[in-house]
């Protein structure tokens, strides 16, 4: 077996960045759609627009940041800005938990990651090898997710010790606070990687020029988003089928630990045999995912949903970017922006769409989910984008 490829220590130092601030952000998610619904007194549909208005968020500004970051071949600038946007926004939790401050948090938050990730993405591209990009990523992301496993573990053990009330969530969102500053200063103290500059190109120059497997990729990526609901609702059928607070927070932290896991794992796969392969792969775990909820009777049957789940988030979130970035590597910041807003545009949608069948029928939502997961994976096939990519 080949040995394990060297990684750069930037490689890992923004893995650091982004594990402390998923220790943050995590806390809070972990709890947020148990908050949101059973003490801030939200329906599950006013839940599916605030998700769906938070992943819009998310993706609004990240055509804009990554226009920008090739622009002035900057990337620490951008990358710091928003980091910084984020940590602000979790202060307006020190404030209270109502159904409006817990609103307007879940939506600005998500702007700072938004303008974050397209600059981040390319500086963490330009620091891997190619032979070795998609296990870079993947250890990237197994970084980010384990603080998104010590979050709800931390989330839990302050449950566990002052119990279930507002003032315990109010205490657990002033300790999440905390990482985020931390994550920070790790950050200002790293070095830019700047790209070579694009002065005079205008944001539709720059989109017009991306090439043919790019443009081709969105398809299928399109169609699947349709289909990718937010995992708060996966959390809120953990609830109904039993699990107390302190339970969803485990089970979420086994999503993250199966994440950490096979993230690396995905990327080595990806850079052995193909990230197209791998991305298909990833559609078509999410597509079992939605059949199993189906089927689900027993909380064992849930777990072991939860822990396939996190397998397929590991290969999603980390070889999609990585594939991306063998597509276009002349312009990395602005394909990944684009896709970003792309998908995260249609997350609305989904949300939306997934908030209303739940009202009717929970299973609606997941058998559509799935339907759409079939169809991405066809469209992938028929439209074949990883023509130029390893």
């Amino acid at each position: 077996m080949a040995s394990r490829p060297r990684l750069h220590p930037d490689v890992l130092r923004l893995g650091w960045v982004s594990l402390l601030t998923d220790i943050s952000s995590e806390m809070i998610f972990s709890v947020f759609a148990v908050v949101f619904t059973s003490v801030a007194g939200a329906s599950a549909a006013l839940l599916g627009l605030i998700e769906g208005l938070a992943d819009l968020s998310a993706s609004s500004l990240n055509a804009l940041a990554g226009w920008l970051s090739d622009r002035s071949g900057r990337r620490k600038v951008f990358t710091l800005a928003g980091y910084a946007f984020s940590t602000l926004a979790k202060a307006m939790l020190l404030l209270s938990v109502s159904i409006g401050n817990l609103a307007a948090f879940r939506v600005i938050e998500r702007l700072g990651k938004g303008f974050r990730g397209p600059p981040r993405d390319a500086w963490l591209a330009s620091i891997a090898e190619g032979a070795s990009r998609g296990y870079a990523f993947g250890v990237h992301k197994a970084l980010d997710k384990a603080g998104a496993v010590l979050g709800p573990l931390l989330a839990w053990a302050l449950i566990a010790a002052l119990g279930e009330s507002a003032s315990t969530y109010a205490t657990l969102f002033a300790v999440a606070f905390v990482p985020a500053v931390l994550a920070l200063v790790v950050l200002a103290r790293l070095d830019d990687r700047p790209a070579t500059p694009r002065v005079h190109e205008s944001p539709w120059r720059a989109w017009r020029s991306l090439g043919h497997g790019f443009r081709r990729f969105l398809v299928p990526a399109g169609l699947f988003a349709l289909g990718y609901y937010s995992l708060g609702f996966l959390l809120v059928k953990a609830h109904a089928m039993g699990f107390g607070v302190s339970g969803v927070v485990l089970l979420y932290a086994l999503f993250n630990t199966t994440c950490v896991i096979a993230a690396p794992l995905a990327g080595l796969l990806g850079d052995r045999i193909g990230r197209s392969r791998v991305v298909l792969l990833g559609y078509a775990i999410y597509g079992l995912v939605n059949l199993g909820m189906l089927a689900v009777g027993e909380r064992w049957q849930l777990v072991a949903l939860f822990a396939l789940c996190g397998v397929f988030y590991a290969i999603e979130e980390s070889q999609s970017r990585a594939f991306i970035a063998d597509l276009e590597p002349q312009r990395r910041a602005t394909a990944i922006g684009l896709y970003n807003l792309v998908t995260g545009t249609l997350y609305l949608p989904a949300s939306l769409l997934a908030g209303a069948l739940w009202t009717v029928s929970p299973a609606a939502a997941f058998a559509v989910a799935a339907a759409l997961s079939a169809a991405a994976m066809l469209a992938f096939a028929v439209l074949r984008p990883a023509g130029i990519a390893p």
